[in-house]
């Protein structure tokens, strides 16, 4: 399998429901690195997993949408703990829906899978793998 990957970042707010959380259920901050990584079995014609170009992109597309938000304050969210783990998928499908639309270039057409990973610290991450 061949993959490439691409790398954002977002800033946000947010807060948690559930003792599981302790004081982050308080509103506070979160930076994640976003890594976005695009696999496939066979290089296009071109010999490319997918135009790196465009990949870039439309990860800063994706993230801009969620950047410098209080995702508390986001009606797709409403409700939801919006976990590291939960935004990974989030990230993962809606760049999904960009790859499924053309927005990737037609050799994305020949993608086999996305996984998002969220980088909240030098120490600590968490990703979302799924099919194309």
């Amino acid at each position: 399998m061949f993959s490439i990957t691409v790398r954002d970042h977002i800033m946000i707010a947010h807060s948690f429901h559930g003792e599981v959380f302790g004081p982050a259920q308080r509103l506070h901050g979160a930076t994640f690195l976003v890594d976005a990584t695009f696999r496939r079995e066979e290089l296009d014609e071109d010999n490319i997993v997918v135009d790196i170009g465009l990949a870039t992109q439309e990860l800063g597309a994706v993230v801009a949408e969620l950047n410098y938000r209080n995702l508390d304050d986001e009606p797709d969210f409403a409700g939801v703990n919006t976990s590291t783990e939960f935004l990974a998928k989030v990230i993962a499908d809606r760049l999904a829906e960009r790859v499924h639309k053309g927005a990737l270039g037609e050799g994305a057409r020949g993608l086999r899978g996305i996984t998002v990973t969220l980088h909240e610290s030098h120490v600590a991450w968490a990703s979302y793998e799924r099919d194309l």
